[in-house]
């Protein structure tokens, strides 16, 4: 079948490399499955992406369906500084998307390839007023954990106390979620945060939650059960994750800024569970005295490692991070350090014994569902919600630090002594151990039959059974939410769309 038969998924992704890979992963689950996905974002990436992934506008195949690629100029130039200021970015991509996106819907409408649904992730909350507009259905991807999203929920609304001017270290109990700490609330809702403009920018999405028919999630039933059951009775939350598995099209494009070092062969050389990963993802950037301990930390503790140094942006205000001298000699073979890995190959591998990290979701999902046991270095946003989560409840990590706004130098004595206890001894094999239960869980959810391949599909369903009954917006109607929470099913009254969604455990 032809990609111009299928019916097509538009999908608009916020210009950052933690959002592009989880929407382009959901764009090719949708793929896999018979739909058409063409991917869309600000060309100033696009260009990194062709160029580090060879990304194409011609449908590429994945599955049963097809995969494209089509980004748009954002009215700034490509070397623009003001991008790195959200405040001064986000209005202007807005601006600008609202006027192009329809433009781009219409001319693919003309080439026999008529959209019949948007698709978003956060910080361009706007992309289902165009939706809407254009008289089509929309969703959303949320790409953080749903115990975030319950957060934010419950910040927007009003709902819960949360850290203020007046009362700034006291505890959050939200509904269905462990009681955190001031410093385990997502960092951009505490009042002194220093990136207002993120909490601004995750807001946007709140005030327009009404508007998508329905919110997937990177994420899986049995690892968030209370608090997924619990928001769905509030907002149509359908879990699809772990997103980066795709059982059907494992190697299908990708959508990395920066191409890859190669880790592989060196790793091949290594005996099993003896090598520390370690990459505190695409946003992230350390001080060169953190950048020194931790240095010295991985020299002292004798492991093997793979550390990933990824270089700023030239506009971020960042000087480039040096390691320690004589650092690389020291650590002659037992060390490798790269600019980019290709993470996910790295968290599979036998070699690897454990990872330390920035803890966002798009590694958090992947050190779960690879059972990669963590070492959690948190700095802010979801992260530190995240680090707890991964220390004390789903127990695969021991905790480094607890984030930027501890304002503390973690010494090379802390790494070398983290690094040990998530390697060797009863610990590393206990965490191990309830990693690999969650990798166990992560795969039955994506497997057939399961709770996220199910709500995968019924979602496509009802994509399809829109385009077919001719690509109208349906009316906010009363409807029930149909769940199936250990096996009984319950109505709540909601009133979203007239789709009857399955909450699958």
């Amino acid at each position: 079948m032809g990609s111009e038969t299928l019916v097509h998924v538009f999908l608009v992704s916020f210009p950052g490399q933690g959002h592009v890979n989880p929407l382009l992963r959901l764009g090719k689950r949708l793929a896999s499955k018979g739909l058409l996905v063409t991917f869309s974002t600000p060309e100033s990436i696009g260009k990194q992406m062709r160029k580090a992934s060879g990304c194409s506008d011609e449908p590429s195949p994945v599955g049963d369906g097809f995969i494209r690629f089509e980004f748009f100029e954002d009215g700034w130039d490509e070397d623009e500084p003001r991008r790195q200021d959200l405040d001064q970015y986000l209005p202007q991509l807005e601006k600008v998307g609202k006027v192009v996106i329809p433009e781009m819907i219409r001319k693919n409408a003309e080439r026999g390839r008529p959209v019949s649904c948007l698709i978003n992730n956060p910080f361009i909350p706007w992309v289902s007023d165009v939706a809407e507009s254009l008289g089509l259905p929309s969703a959303m991807l949320w790409v953080q954990s749903c115990a975030c999203f319950a957060a934010y929920y419950h910040y927007y609304h009003n709902l819960v106390r949360f850290p203020s001017e007046e009362a700034m270290e006291i505890d959050i109990q939200l509904p269905c979620m462990p009681l955190l700490k001031h410093d385990e609330v997502p960092s951009f809702l505490y009042p002194t945060t220093p990136y207002p403009f993120l909490r601004r920018a995750i807001m946007g999405q709140y005030g327009n939650l009404e508007k998508p028919f329905c919110i997937l999630m990177d994420t899986f039933h049995a690892l968030e059960a209370e608090i997924i059951e619990y928001m769905s009775k509030i907002c149509p939350i359908l879990t699809v994750g772990p997103l980066f598995k795709n059982p059907r099209a494992p190697n299908a494009v990708r959508g990395d800024f920066m191409k890859a070092d190669d880790c592989i062969g060196w790793l091949d050389s290594k005996p099993p569970k003896s090598v520390v990963y370690v990459s505190f993802g695409s946003v992230v950037y350390l001080k060169q005295d953190q950048w020194d301990e931790i240095a010295y930390g991985l020299l002292n503790s004798g492991v093997n490692f793979i550390w990933v140094m990824k270089p700023p942006h030239k506009d971020s205000g960042y000087t480039v991070l040096t390691l320690p001298d004589g650092f690389l000699e020291k650590a002659g073979d037992k060390g490798k350090v790269v600019q980019w890995s290709p993470q996910e190959q790295v968290l599979a591998h036998p070699s690897v014994a454990c990872f330390v990290t920035h803890c966002g979701w798009n590694s958090t999902m992947e050190a779960l569902t690879s059972g990669m046991p963590v070492v959690a270095f948190p700095q802010w946003g979801d992260q530190v919600t995240d680090a707890k989560y991964l220390v004390d409840i789903f127990k695969v990590g021991v905790r480094m630090c607890r984030g930027e706004a501890e304002d503390k130098l973690i010494t090379r004595d802390v790494v070398e002594k983290c690094l040990l206890e998530a390697t060797v001894g009863p610990k590393a094999a206990e965490m191990q151990e309830n990693a690999l239960k969650w990798k166990a869980e992560a795969e039955g959810a994506i497997a057939e039959g399961g709770s996220s391949e199910r709500n995968l599909q019924s979602f496509v369903d009802e994509v399809k059974r829109r385009s077919v009954a001719g690509g109208e917006a349906l009316p906010k109607v009363a409807v029930d939410l149909v769940e199936e929470v250990g096996g009984i099913g319950k109505g709540v009254e909601k009133s979203t769309t007239n789709w009857k969604m399955e909450i699958v455990s």
